[in-house]
């Protein structure tokens, strides 16, 4: 596919499991997963499952995988095997990179940066790190040298959820505000808050509105379900803003863009949703 020929940019789909039959998380937190979302489609899929579906569907997809060894226990899939993978894709697939920010991942983040990652992906409370904590800025600043953006699991978390004590995961470290502090303190780098940040959406509009290196990806829930104000700023203020995501395989892109079709949206904003703003922030030209 040609750029020209793509109807929507997905900037949230999940590496689940690799070629070696290995699984991102454990087999606890993929059913509870599955459970909270109601996926009823295969819950694991591959680099190749996910090319496969977007390219039928003429879209673009960023892939990922989530490095949470020291988080969860659970070893993580090979941000360089996804790599690798998706570079057989190069028509349909972004990859991102994914690092354990504890211990010393910035020559991680180089390595991976140099073998093709065009961005890298986060998740605080499954990592279990507070990402304003000075510590972790050596981390930001290595992507920011590499000139691509740092995509960050915002509020609530359907991870761990009906589980007790919500299997240590804990909701607080993907409260926006964290990441006002690293969008102030690093300006070159872009940084995409993803999901409606569920129960802290307005700050999330405000950090986004106020910070120009910051955007909001709209995965991880179905757009009926989305907070009114947030759809309001989706049409308005922040029409340059906010990005197509869907969370596959957990939620379609099918299911997703059926409900975003019903949204009270001008009809000169939803492109930009499903596909300009995630061409410019991906820099896919």
């Amino acid at each position: 596919m040609d750029l020209d020929s793509v109807v929507a940019v997905d900037v949230h789909t999940h590496v689940e499991q690799d070629g070696h039959g290995c699984f991102a998380l454990d087999e606890e937190l993929l059913d509870a997963s599955a459970a909270y979302f109601r996926a009823g489609q295969d819950r694991t899929p591959t680099v190749a499952d996910i090319a496969e579906h977007y390219r039928a569907r003429k879209m673009m997809a960023v892939v990922f995988t989530v490095d949470a060894t020291s988080g969860t226990g659970h070893p993580a899939l090979s941000s360089e095997e996804i790599l690798d993978a998706a570079a057989g894709y190069p028509d349909v697939l972004v990859p991102f990179g994914s690092v354990d920010p504890h211990g010393d991942p910035v020559p991680a983040v180089r390595r991976l940066a140099a073998r093709g990652a065009r961005g890298f992906k986060f998740h605080p409370s499954l990592q279990a790190f507070e990402p304003n904590d000075p510590a972790y800025y050596p981390i930001y600043q290595a992507i920011s040298d590499a000139g691509v953006p740092a995509l960050f699991h915002t509020g609530q978390t359907g991870i761990g959820a009906g589980l007790p004590g919500g299997h240590g995961i804990k909701l607080r470290y993907s409260n926006p505000m964290l990441l006002d502090d690293v969008a102030a303190d690093f300006p070159d780098l872009t940084i995409v808050m993803a999901h409606p940040s569920v129960p802290w959406q307005d700050e999330a509009i405000s950090i986004a509105t106020h910070k120009a290196n910051v955007f909001v990806d709209l995965s991880g829930w179905r757009p009926k379900y989305f907070p009114p104000q947030l759809v309001r700023a989706a049409d308005t203020v922040l029409r340059h803003k906010v990005l197509f995501g869907s969370d596959f395989p957990v939620i379609t892109p099918d299911r997703w863009l059926a409900d975003f079709a019903e949204l009270d949206l001008r009809d000169e904003v939803r492109p930009l949703i499903l596909k300009d703003n995630a061409v410019r922030v991906l820099g896919l030209v």
